[in-house]
């Protein structure tokens, strides 16, 4: 199926969140907030596509082309990292050293990065017989990783539904969006975490 838009298309709607991603021009990854409490079964391709269109912008969601689903889960709004990195002679990468929720899609970066500064440790390891790099991977990897999760957390936080914070949250996501959306300055931090920071 093609993407709905060529940009990602976030949403805090009434109805929770909403998040229209592609991996190509021919496959989409759709997310839509649900409880943690129902399940897979119950979510057929047409009521799935039927509460993602509600949740769409009007002119995005007349674009919509569906078709049969090739996965489908319920994905825990969590966040996890192993400190340190390195035990003995095993060091952690990817999902084996943290979790991020996808909101701020931020795992396969993550990865990439853990991957760029352990295998440059590894080489000078080996070529070098230096073990500066393994040495302070974990480290260095940590002090990405930290502010990765800060930014996956924060953006969880500004664009999920959270009925346990009541009125007073709710108004609070409002405020930080509109802030977001007039400011500028904090458009550009949110781009510059959301891009990547450089590594370390």
């Amino acid at each position: 199926m093609p993407p709905v838009h060529h940009e990602l298309i976030y949403g805090h709607t009434e109805r929770g969140f909403m998040l229209a991603s592609m991996r190509s021009h021919t496959r989409v990854r759709y997310y839509i907030q649900c409880g943690l409490h129902e399940k897979v079964e119950d979510w057929s391709d047409e009521a799935f596509y039927d509460e993602f269109r509600r949740r769409l912008p009007a002119e995005d969601a007349a674009r919509l082309v569906t078709g049969r689903s090739i996965e489908k889960s319920i994905a825990p709004l969590r966040s996890f990292v192993a400190e340190p990195l390195r035990f003995g002679r095993l060091f952690l990468a990817g999902d084996a050293g943290h979790i991020v929720p996808p909101t701020g899609a931020k795992g396969l970066n993550l990865a990439a990065s853990d991957v760029a500064l352990l295998s440059r440790g590894l080489i000078e390891h080996y070529a070098e017989r230096s073990n500066a790099g393994i040495d302070h991977y974990s480290q260095r990897a940590l002090a990405r990783i930290w502010k990765a999760e800060r930014f996956s957390w924060w953006f969880t936080q500004l664009m999920h539904l959270l009925p346990e914070n009541g009125s007073f949250g709710l108004k609070m996501q409002m405020a930080e969006l509109d802030y977001l959306f007039g400011s500028e300055s904090a458009q550009r931090v949110v781009a510059e975490n959301y891009v990547g920071l450089p590594i370390g």
